[in-house]
């Protein structure tokens, strides 16, 4: 078995001068900060008092899955033969949040909308969708089921 690892630097921005020294007085900010690449500034939850401008954690995550599942629909499709054109994803992911605060995903929906040439066989273009679970890391990773609602746009050439 192959083995490959990855590597990233979390550098947290929100010390306002005194660090944690009172829950309220610093900022749930960060960069994603990967050698050689650009810097992504994030913050928690809107909900939980984040800047709403920045991705946080879920974004995150449900857009990770969003991006595993089109490029693993690419290569199927491309070994199928099938001439994608166009794909724009707008997932959705469905959280739940205890009293206590403790919260997790319970499932993402994948809704996008795939572009392919007339005379595509729109039959196994969509079952492709159903082999990508077996093989894409991120979908292999999560404890949360990834469900698909594909939609179809046939361009005319």
């Amino acid at each position: 078995m192959d083995t490959h690892d990855y590597t990233a630097r979390v550098v947290w921005t929100g010390n306002r001068g005194e660090g944690t020294r009172s829950y309220k007085r610093y900022d749930r900010t960060w960069n994603i900060e990967t050698p050689g690449k650009p810097v992504v500034a994030c913050s928690n939850d809107p909900v939980l008092g984040g800047d709403p401008n920045l991705h946080n954690p879920e974004d995150l995550l449900l857009t990770t899955v969003s991006a595993c599942h089109m490029l693993w629909y690419l290569h199927f499709a491309s070994d199928a033969g099938i001439a994608v054109h166009g794909y724009v994803d707008d997932p959705l992911g469905e959280a739940e949040v205890e009293r206590s605060g403790k919260g997790r995903f319970t499932r993402a929906v994948l809704r996008p909308v795939i572009t392919v040439p007339e005379g595509t066989d729109l039959e196994t273009a969509d079952a492709i969708h159903g082999r990508i679970h077996e093989v894409c890391f991120i979908a292999r990773s999560v404890a949360f089921p990834i469900v698909y609602e594909a939609r179809y746009e046939v361009a005319a050439g």
